[in-house]
């Protein structure tokens, strides 16, 4: 139901202070939004009492829902906001019917652990999130953490002695992310916070995680006697996908690269200056396309940042800056043509 009025029908009058009230006390901020508009379609239509109820509870529980939603994702704190929309099944490694027997969430329901493991690029956090946001759209409580973030939450409630009870509401949601596991050196605070977690959540609460090692070789980061006692409880009933291929991120830069460079216009030069000589090179923030005494880039019209002096490359038409040339002498040796 939208605000506007349908063709044909007047418009809304306002509700009358008494009835805005008594939806105030009750709160249903729905349905005294869209009473107005509903009533006077009704009245034009001659909609029977039951239709409108109807009509007039639909809209709350819609409006209800959609707060709910947002309440949830919010609550959950993914990092990006991606969801399945944007995923490319067959750019992963992971097996096709394995993404959809994940994607199905059942899992979720029965309690079952996911860890994902492979090099960093290969989507493991895209995949954790995107499953987070569809759990969400089920109705699910999700909570999404690092390592980082459980150490501080060891650190916070051990003054008090109210560790327990905090993991114990990070447990009220049905699934617990805890991604990138083995990028960075494990402090005992987050060792002890990832303990902690898994053990409460054995068998009552789905944890997924993503991680660069392997649970194997999470002796590696934390102390052996605690590796051992977390990799035991979430592999038990968990679901082990492994990633494999060159880094996605560093794939798409080098093909955003590669056509930036390929649709670029002849090397412009100020004419001010000329080959052979020296002159300040400038370098576009966004196409990154080289130029010689030109400020603007005359594609983006952006103005362009300052590398420094230089002038004309003799091994390709680019403009080459001194700075270039003396963090590349120990591989190349480059003549400058004669002036």
């Amino acid at each position: 139901m939208t605000g506007a009025p349908a063709i044909g029908v007047p418009a809304a009058p306002p509700l009358p202070e008494d009835l805005e009230a008594l939806l105030r006390r009750l709160r249903l901020p729905h349905i005294r939004a869209h009473a107005p508009q509903v009533l006077a379609t009704a009245k034009a239509q001659r909609w029977d009492a039951a239709e409108v109820l109807r009509v007039l509870l639909v809209e709350e529980a819609a409006g209800r829902d959609r707060s709910a939603l947002a309440t949830r994702r919010a609550a959950a704190a993914f990092p990006t906001g991606k969801t399945f929309q944007a995923w490319q099944p067959e750019a992963s490694s992971i097996p096709a019917p394995t993404q959809q027997a994940l994607r199905t969430l059942e899992w979720v329901g029965r309690a079952e652990n996911l860890v994902v493991c492979g090099p960093s690029g290969t989507g493991k956090t895209f995949l954790l999130e995107a499953l987070g946001q569809a759990a969400v759209e089920q109705g699910k409580k999700v909570a999404w953490f690092t390592l980082e973030d459980l150490g501080i939450l060891v650190r916070r409630h051990r003054a008090d002695d109210t560790v327990t009870k905090a993991i114990t509401r990070v447990l009220r949601a049905d699934l617990v992310v805890i991604d990138d596991i083995g990028l960075l050196p494990v402090a005992l605070d987050a060792a002890e916070g990832l303990y902690r977690l898994v053990d409460a959540a054995y068998e009552k609460r789905s944890v997924a995680v993503s991680s660069n090692l392997h649970p194997a070789a999470f002796d590696e980061l934390m102390p052996k006697t605690l590796a051992g006692a977390t990799v035991d409880r979430l592999l038990h009933h968990a679901h082990l996908c492994q990633t494999t291929g060159d880094s996605v991120r560093l794939s798409q830069a080098l093909s955003r690269r590669r056509r930036r460079r390929a649709g670029r216009r002849p090397v412009t030069t100020n004419t001010s200056h000329t080959a052979g000589q020296f002159a300040v090179v400038y370098e576009c923030p966004d196409c990154e396309q080289r130029f010689l005494g030109e400020r603007r880039c005359p594609d983006c019209q952006l103005f362009c940042r300052r590398i420094g002096i230089g002038g004309d490359c003799p091994h390709c038409e680019e403009p080459v800056a001194i700075d270039d040339l003396v963090q590349d002498q120990s591989t190349r040796e480059v003549t400058w043509p004669a002036r």
